[in-house]
């Protein structure tokens, strides 16, 4: 890794001191919640392009859509940031998102690991992209499709 930081969270303030975009981001993803959706609009730049397994979104009021919908939809929903990647105004965050939707596995807290490429301009996030298993997170937490996805898992793993 040429010239690149790889740091824990705890360590990102005191090493990244032109990445103000990328301190609030953190700050706000890790108390996230539907009382304070509203903190996305200081973290996210109006022209924002978002992307995820499922969605491709651009502009700020279409983030904050999906958004209000996806968090009224869940019990329960945080992220816990556990690693950071950063160089200029880019940075890959490594994290894992725990969420309660009454409808997937049962209404049962849900575990996924995940990450992040960001980038940032004027102190906001301009470009954010997830990469995560949609089948984990989705798909195996249907109870007709988890059954058939375990399966199929057991298998595959059987099959040497």
């Amino acid at each position: 890794m040429l010239n690149k930081k790889v740091m824990d969270v705890d360590e990102l303030s005191e090493h990244v001191q032109n990445s103000l975009w990328l301190v609030k981001f953190i700050n706000i993803y890790q108390k996230l919640s539907t009382d304070n959706l509203s903190l996305l609009a200081d973290v996210y730049h109006r022209d924002i392009v978002f992307k995820d397994p499922m969605h491709h979104l651009t502009g700020f009021e279409q983030l904050n859509d999906y958004f209000n919908q996806l968090y009224t939809k869940l019990s329960y929903c945080d992220f816990v940031i556990e690693q950071v990647i950063a160089q200029d105004s880019e940075a890959a965050i490594y994290w894992q998102m725990r969420f309660q939707h009454p409808k997937l596995n049962s209404g049962n807290m849900v575990s996924v690991q995940g990450s992040s490429h960001l980038k940032g301009l004027d102190d906001k996030v301009i470009y954010h992209r997830d990469y995560l298993d949609l089948g984990a997170m989705l798909y195996e937490q249907l109870p007709f499709f988890g059954r058939i996805i375990r399966w199929f898992k057991k298998r595959a793993v059987s099959y040497d």
